[in-house]
């Protein structure tokens, strides 16, 4: 359940389209069947002996979602929970049998996919005629982003033969945006946002309420160079409020917000927007400080980085 809640907070920290997050906890190998209580079934929970035909039905229960998923939508989620290298490109979504119309998983009839065809399918990269990979293809993407797949191992003494100790230390993790693959370094909060501006964004701060400010930087590659990453979130309480401070922000040399080291990053390529009640700015320079247009993509790229954990 943590790690479910823990796909959702990604999703809404990329600030992706919402979308339900579902459990599906399987357990083996020595369960055939589970009767579960009715409020475990009303808020999205199946626990099931891990097999194809048990899996399907519960991808075609769970799949309630009013979104379409298409091809290109399915990048986008695979893009958000992945968390190194380059995600796929539509193309090879549709190579694997995606498509670009809408699939209605809920009224897809897995249950009469045959074991034999899924062992076919694991060599193949498509499928001939007219056998069920879409409805393969669409469960598998859901298992992957919206279902949590747990295996249980129930060894006769009650104890793990091999049991290795997970590690302590908490590793960075990747966040890959349209294939830019940005490692976080370090994030802060303040309360109080003009003390961390300068320009005429300070002035505009000084006059007016800002809610917190949220920072983050990261590291990326570039073309085998190394570049860093500063994202600034400004909740300024309300949409109006925002549309107003981003309208100051737009003004050539009408300032920013300092790095997490108190200084402007200069010579940076710079990328805005406002959401709400939130105005996101984002600066991209060279490890070294050197700026280069060559970094407007990633900064545009970097305002769709979290600015929290």
């Amino acid at each position: 359940m943590a790690a479910a809640t823990a796909v959702a907070q990604r999703i809404q920290a990329m600030r992706a389209e919402p979308l339900p997050v579902s459990t599906v906890v399987a357990v083996g190998p020595f369960v055939s069947q589970v009767v579960q209580p009715t409020n475990d079934l009303n808020r999205g929970v199946r626990v099931l002996h891990p097999k194809p035909s048990t899996l399907l039905s519960a991808a075609r229960e769970l799949a309630t979602s009013t979104v379409p998923c298409t091809a290109d939508h399915a990048v986008k989620l695979l893009a958000i929970l992945q968390t190194t290298g380059t995600p796929p490109e539509s193309r090879t979504l549709l190579s694997e049998g995606f498509s670009d119309e809408v699939t209605d998983l809920a009224a897809a009839s897995t249950m009469l996919i045959p074991k034999a065809q899924i062992r076919q399918a694991i060599g193949r990269k498509r499928l001939p005629g007219k056998l069920t990979w879409p409805y393969l293809a669409a469960a598998g993407l859901l298992a992957l982003v919206l279902v949590v797949w747990l295996v249980v191992a129930l060894p006769g003494d009650d104890k793990p033969a091999d049991a290795t100790p997970a590690p302590t230390s908490t590793q960075p993790t990747t966040v890959v945006v349209d294939g830019t693959a940005f490692v976080p370094k370090e994030m802060k909060k303040d309360q109080d946002c003009k003390t961390q501006a300068f320009g005429d964004v300070k002035a505009w701060l000084i006059a007016n309420d800002c809610g917190v400010l949220l920072r983050a930087t990261y590291e990326t590659t570039v073309q085998d160079k190394q570049a860093t990453v500063l994202v600034a979130d400004m909740d300024v309480y309300d949409a109006p409020s925002a549309k107003a401070l981003h309208s100051v922000v737009l003004l050539p040399g009408s300032g920013g917000v300092h790095g997490l080291d108190g200084k402007p990053l200069e010579n940076a390529a710079f990328a805005n927007n406002v959401k709400g009640s939130h105005v996101t700015l984002a600066f991209a320079v060279w490890s070294g400080g050197a700026g280069d247009p060559s970094l407007e993509p990633i900064a545009k790229q970097a305002l769709r980085l979290p600015t929290t954990r």
